[in-house]
């Protein structure tokens, strides 16, 4: 097959929207694997945070244990 023959056969609407659905699809699906991974980078250095503030004085174990538990899960 020419390239040529190729292109016009991709760029038929019988292919070209399934094509754009799928790009679309996978584009959504990495984006929200890439949010996710900035969420739990987030979280781990939150959490970090306030063990260092813990093991400095700054905070009790339980304002440390207070501000954990008021993480919203949606956030």
């Amino acid at each position: 097959m020419q390239s040529g023959q190729i292109l016009n056969q991709v760029l038929s609407e019988d292919v070209l929207v399934p094509v754009i659905l799928g790009a679309v699809g996978m584009v959504a699906i990495i984006f929200g694997t890439i949010a996710s991974m900035v969420k739990g980078v987030a979280r781990e250095r939150t959490r970090r945070e306030i063990a260092a503030y813990i093991a400095e004085g700054s905070m009790t174990p339980e304002q440390g244990e207070k501000l954990m538990a008021s993480n919203p899960k949606n956030a």
